[in-house]
């Protein structure tokens, strides 16, 4: 039997519920943005501000790791994880940002479903990230997280599906191409990290 042991530094699971916390609000952030109602240029500006606090809690995640002796998992997961929890981030800035600069006024109404999984996909990563340190009770979050980003694959394709019916303009579909594409790689991402975090339970079991 092997055994391990490492200082407790909660600092870093601290860092890792920050940085999902951060993508909680992002989700929000993208349904608001859906909204025929809703001032795109704020919501993105917000976003932006949202984006720059998860790469500045990456950064920070980052120097923790380069200052630190004894890390309380092995490093590169340390930096996949929290390269991945970023890269969710990221996507979803771009889907709003393409909105914005798109001007797109009308969305498709199935663009929502989408959100709804990254917007639950947040929510059970954040409420995960906790888990990490005690590495209990994980597996319920991955197997959500790959029921979730079937759901998503299956909402995708009807999208494109629609998209490409006739029903819009040759503009339009280009356009709103690029933003689907954009959810879809976020959910993806969701995926990515839940995967990142199986990989280090079962090392670390």
């Amino acid at each position: 039997m092997r055994f391990r042991f490492r200082p407790v530094d909660g600092s870093f699971y601290d860092l890792f519920s920050e940085a999902a916390n951060h993508l909680v609000g992002g989700a929000d952030l993208l349904a608001e943005m859906l909204s025929e109602t809703s001032n795109k240029a704020d919501v993105a500006e917000r976003m932006r501000a949202a984006e720059h606090a998860a790469d500045e809690t990456t950064h920070q995640l980052i120097r923790r790791v380069n200052s630190t002796f004894v890390t309380p998992f092995d490093r590169e997961d340390i930096y996949a994880l929290g390269s991945g929890l970023d890269d969710v981030m990221d996507m979803m800035d771009e889907a709003v940002d393409l909105i914005l600069l798109y001007e797109v006024k009308v969305l498709p109404p199935e663009l929502a479903g989408q959100v709804q999984v990254l917007q639950r996909c947040a929510e059970i990563t954040a409420a995960a990230m906790p888990g990490l340190e005690g590495m209990k009770a994980l597996d319920e979050y991955w197997i959500e997280i790959n029921r979730l980003e079937n759901e998503g694959d299956k909402n995708h394709r009807r999208i494109l599906a629609k998209l490409f019916s006739g029903e819009f303009k040759t503009i339009e579909v280009l356009k709103l191409k690029d933003i689907v594409e954009s959810l879809e790689g976020a959910i993806d991402a969701f995926e990515k990290v839940a995967n990142i975090v199986e990989q280090i339970s079962v090392k670390e079991s």
